[in-house]
């Protein structure tokens, strides 16, 4: 008898979805970065954000503002704009921060961007969504990608260590707030996509924020090649930081 694979392909309603609504949410994806005029090049990529509120918010992760800057040379931290090499540098100040889970907020001046909207429910496992960003920062042109992922599991940020030797300091932090739960993607992301939407295709809503330096270290510490997966903070954390700094969903 011959054997009968069974092939899932993607749904075409959420292809669909997918498709209508990236180019509304490609316009508030920012590259979020230093500028330093006297150096080579003076733009330097951190990771991905996005604009949500009144259009002068950007979340991001907290660990791509980690760095001290280099006041006394005269070095900023702020936004990317534009597309391919025709790039335009805002400068944003750090309205408030969130470093257990590992979220920025940023603030700008002037002309308010494109903004999306946070979800107000989280998704199911096994719900299709997608992120969009930039997985090789600028090398190639600031030039926003698009994947979609499926939400694999609702996982603790901590794995149980079998011993007190595979707790490190992050971990043992994280695991007095045992109901701190991560999401766990099937898609791929790279370190350029650290800060970028994980979204709802149907809506463009967004349920998260990609992380793959924070969590993928507490994770996946134990792991001697690390695996695949990729992770998302989720957005109800985005809310809440956003409503500390003063700043509206």
């Amino acid at each position: 008898m011959a054997a009968v694979l069974a092939v899932w392909p993607v749904s075409p309603v959420h292809a669909d979805a997918l498709t209508a609504i990236v180019p509304a949410i490609k316009p508030a994806i920012v590259g979020i970065g230093t500028m330093l005029p006297t150096r080579a090049p003076p733009v330097v990529f951190i990771a991905t954000g996005f604009v949500v509120g009144d259009g002068l918010s950007v979340i991001s992760n907290a660990h791509a503002v980690a760095a001290p800057l280099a006041v006394e040379r005269g070095e900023l931290l702020g936004i990317v704009t534009g597309s391919g090499s025709q790039l335009q540098f805002r400068t944003a100040t750090i309205a408030g921060i969130d470093r257990e889970h590992d979220l920025v907020h940023l603030r700008l001046t002037g002309t308010p961007l494109p903004a999306l909207r946070l979800a107000t429910e989280p998704p199911a496992e096994g719900s299709q969504l997608a992120f969009t960003g930039f997985p090789l920062g600028m090398s190639l042109g600031l030039v926003p990608a698009t994947h979609r992922a499926t939400l694999a599991a609702i996982a603790p940020v901590v794995l149980p260590a079998i011993n007190s030797r595979a707790l490190n300091a992050r971990a043992v932090s994280q695991l007095k707030n045992p109901t701190f739960g991560i999401f766990q993607l099937d898609g791929t992301a790279y370190p350029g996509n650290s800060g970028s939407p994980l979204y709802e295709p149907a809506t463009g809503n967004v349920v998260g924020v990609i992380n793959m330096t924070a969590l993928k270290g507490t994770r996946e510490g134990a792991i001697a090649t690390p695996s695949g997966i990729s992770y998302a903070i989720p957005a109800q954390h985005v809310a809440e930081l956003l409503r500390r700094g003063g700043a509206a969903k």
